[in-house]
């Protein structure tokens, strides 16, 4: 992927690092629970035709740093940050698209006050995304040095991929090796979306919102979406037919097509 590095310091003094390019009005890319900014290469030259596009990797992976004591609301204020650098820089608010954990960060975000201009949402999780049950086995798995195995419960039993989908991810290239980033991260992000309220972020945002559910995820994203498109001030639920958690990889056009029709509706 090809671009400009930088960073800013988010909460608690962490460096988060970004990756920029293109030209056009601001684009911010935040990316899920096994991402990092490679995760959005099957996206990026694209958007970046019509954008000047901003991926971050979320603290605790690739170029950003991160603290010992974790809290999701550290998230928030992250993306804000990086929000907040953007906007200065063209001076007005700023596009978002999240994936997954990132879209349940960047929706805390614009509770908080990010300088969001429309955001677009890719199937945000929650406490009905990870029982109890099933974060305390998969943190222990990871505790015992069973990544590999812990990762496989998430895809096969949490995202509903298939297990082909789950070699392709653990056979992912050196730049982009995942297992490192379930290591350091997965157990604190599962505990925490057990207690996120979604619902209670919603309603304090007015921001324009599009959320994307694909019709074969699991239930619990249908059931999480719908549940934030109820709440959500001003919101546009669209589905991709015969797709779930990872269309952005399957079926990078139209989930471009998506974004650039709902960024570009003024």
């Amino acid at each position: 992927m090809e671009g400009t590095r930088h960073s800013v310091i988010g909460a608690d003094d962490v460096s988060i690092g970004l990756l920029t390019t293109g030209h056009g009005p601001a684009l911010l890319l935040v990316h899920g629970g096994m991402g990092r900014i490679e995760q959005w290469e099957p996206v990026w030259s694209a958007l970046a035709e019509h954008r000047r596009v901003t991926a971050m990797d979320r603290r605790g992976r690739g170029t950003s740093g991160d603290t010992g004591l974790y809290a999701i609301e550290k998230e928030f204020d992250d993306i804000a940050a990086v929000a907040t650098r953007l906007a200065e820089e063209q001076g007005t608010p700023v596009d978002v698209f999240a994936h997954s954990y990132g879209a349940t960060c960047t929706l805390g975000a614009a509770a908080h006050g990010a300088p969001f201009r429309r955001i677009a949402l890719y199937e945000p999780p929650g406490p009905q995304t990870v029982p109890r049950e099933w974060v305390d086995r998969a943190t222990a798995l990871v505790s015992d040095g069973k990544t590999g195995r812990a990762m496989f419960s998430f895809i096969t039993e949490i995202v509903g991929l298939s297990a082909e989908r789950f070699e392709e991810y653990r056979n992912a290239p050196g730049a982009y090796d995942v297992l490192p980033i379930v290591a350091e991260t997965f157990p604190r992000e599962a505990d925490a979306l057990t207690h996120v309220d979604l619902p209670g972020l919603a309603v304090d945002v007015a921001t324009p919102v599009l959320l994307l559910l694909g019709t074969v995820s699991p239930r619990w994203a249908g059931e999480i979406t719908r549940a934030l498109a109820a709440r959500l001030t001003a919101v546009e639920l669209v589905t991709l037919p015969d797709h779930g958690h990872d269309a952005i990889d399957m079926v990078p056009d139209l989930i471009i097509n998506e974004l650039c029709r709902f960024f570009d509706n003024d």
